[in-house]
Parts: C-alpha cells; sequence; structure tokens
C-alpha cells in the first residue's frame, strides 16, 4: 500500500486567475477528502477566504507529504529546484501551455488527484544540474537547473569563444551564439529548439547542443550523466551570461571556469495512471497519431 498523503501543500503560479480558480477547486476537494493543506506563503492574500496556513517553500518541504503545482511547466521547474533538495514529490496541474510536466488538466482534476491519494500513481525521479562559475578559484556564482544550463553572449551579438572538457578531457573550442547544457527532462524545451535531440526522462544522459556554431560540423553532443562538464571562457570584451532554467543569470570574464555537474538529490514527481512519455509527445509536440 503505498503513502496516504495527509499534510498536501499548494504552490500556484500567482497573479494568474486561472491558476488560482483551479487551486479553489483543488483546495475544495482536497478539504472534501480530509486532507490538510497548506498555501505558499505568497497566495496568502490572494486566497484569504479560504483561511488556510500559509508556509515559506522551506517549511513546507520539512511539512508536507505531497506538493501539488498548479500552473505551466515554468512552475514546477521553480517549485523542482526547491523542494527536490527535501524528498518531497511533486504532482503537476496544467494551467500553463504545453504541460510535459504538469500532467493532469483542470477537467480531470479531481478524478486523477483522486487516483493519486488513493495511492495509485507512479513515481518519476528526475535529476537536476548544479552550475558553478569560478573566477581565480573563487565561486563567484552557482545554480541548479531542472531543465538545463545555457551560457549566451549576453547583450552582445558577437559570438563568444570557449572551451569544452569533459571529465577533465579537451573536447573543443569553439565560436558559436552559446551552449545549451540539457538534462533529459530539459531536452522538450529550450535544447529541442536549438536542434538537440529528445531523450527519454529515464536516460542518465547531458546533451550539449551548440547555439549557431561557426562550424557545420558542430553537432549536439550527448554524454554520461556522471560526467563533469567544463567551460572555460575565452572572449574578450563581452559579458556572456551563464542561466539555469531561463533565471536571472550570472555574468562571466574571460578566463572564468564553469563547471556543470549533476546534483545529488533528485526530484520525484509523480503521474496518475496512464501517464505516457510517448502520449505526451504525441499531443504536445504534434506528432501524427496511428493511422487506420
Amino acid at each position: 500500500m503505498k503513502t496516504a498523503f495527509r499534510n498536501i501543500g499548494v504552490v500556484a503560479r500567482p497573479n494568474s486567475e486561472r491558476a488560482l480558480s483551479t487551486t479553489r477547486l483543488l483546495v475544495a476537494y482536497l478539504k472534501s477528502q480530509h486532507r490538510h493543506v497548506i498555501i505558499e506563503d505568497r497566495l496568502e492574500q490572494e486566497l484569504a477566504e479560504l483561511n488556510l496556513q500559509a508556509a515559506t517553500r522551506k517549511q513546507m518541504g520539512e511539512a508536507c507529504d505531497l506538493v501539488i503545482v498548479v500552473g505551466g511547466d515554468g512552475s514546477l521547474l521553480s517549485a523542482g529546484r526547491t523542494f527536490a533538495g527535501y524528498n518531497v514529490p511533486l504532482l503537476g496541474v496544467n494551467r500553463g501551455r504545453l504541460g510535459f510536466l504538469t500532467d493532469i488538466s483542470p477537467a480531470e482534476l479531481e478524478e486523477k488527484v483522486g487516483q493519486v491519494l488513493a495511492g495509485n500513481y507512479a513515481t518519476e525521479h528526475r535529476f537536476l544540474l548544479h552550475m558553478e562559475v569560478q573566477r581565480s578559484r573563487n565561486i563567484v556564482g552557482e545554480g541548479a537547473a531542472l531543465n538545463d544550463v545555457v551560457l549566451l553572449a549576453g547583450d552582445s551579438v558577437h559570438m563568444l569563444e570557449f572551451e569544452l572538457f569533459i571529465d577533465g578531457n579537451f573536447v573543443y573550442s569553439q565560436r558559436s551564439d552559446g551552449l545549451i547544457m540539457s538534462t533529459p527532462t530539459g531536452s522538450t524545451a529550450y535544447a529541442l529548439a536549438g536542434g538537440g535531440p529528445i531523450m527519454h526522462p529515464k536516460l542518465d544522459a547531458i546533451v550539449l547542443v551548440p547555439l549557431n556554431p561557426h562550424t557545420l560540423t558542430s553537432r549536439p553532443l550527448v554524454v554520461d550523466g556522471n560526467s563533469e562538464i567544463k567551460l572555460r571562457v575565452l572572449t574578450e570584451n563581452l559579458m556572456p551570461l551563464v542561466s539555469c532554467d531561463g533565471q536571472e543569470g550570472v555574468r562571466v570574464q574571460p578566463g572564468d571556469i564553469i563547471y556543470v555537474r549533476k546534483k545529488s538529490k533528485k526530484l520525484m514527481l509523480l503521474h496518475p495512471p496512464g501517464h505516457d512519455f510517448y502520449e505526451a509527445c504525441r499531443s504536445k509536440l504534434g506528432w501524427s497519431s496511428r493511422l487506420g
């Protein structure tokens, strides 16, 4: 028998009436199932009429058996970076666009959430990346990414130049607009738009996708998920940017070293019955269905 979820945290995209209206329906259902609901403190004023306990994400991570995220994939990415450190499973209700990670539609909210509460669900683990920028051997910036770590030329239209090392081995020097370092989770996001492959979430691998490389022979490179990726920034007169999951990044300087490694703690995702990665690809990416 799987764990009965008693203390359930709810995170939703603030200032989104679509997300908030679905959150109200979700809370009403959870209370009808005699579950204790804790909402993120950012929602306290917008959902004041519900008179619910509010807490920070840190407090929710320590107290909750399950966290339900109402929003788009960006909302789940944000929550995932926090709750992966607490071993708290996440369940996604889609109020965004694609919904690769938030796979419950509002129309089937009670049915699917009810199945999960009854212990009928699949568990999936996704790894995250840790990014660290070193300058003269001092750490000047770091971050975590569930989707990808991206090195960009920044505000300039000029190409940047960098060296790539994998596990201490020199791979190449490259002139390009940047480099995407993506997990399997992120392979259906920015890396896909950059020409990278779609990777199944169960793969223990990282894909490196060059952005507009100066040579036609530069292609996406898939490496083992336990690899240490090292970038040495060479470009002068530019202020490149390295960013995690599209968040505010770190400005890097010539000579800076960027390290990207797998984080030790993984994110636990729950899926209701019937979840199928390939079906998600068909519906979200417009793949053809079976003929006949």
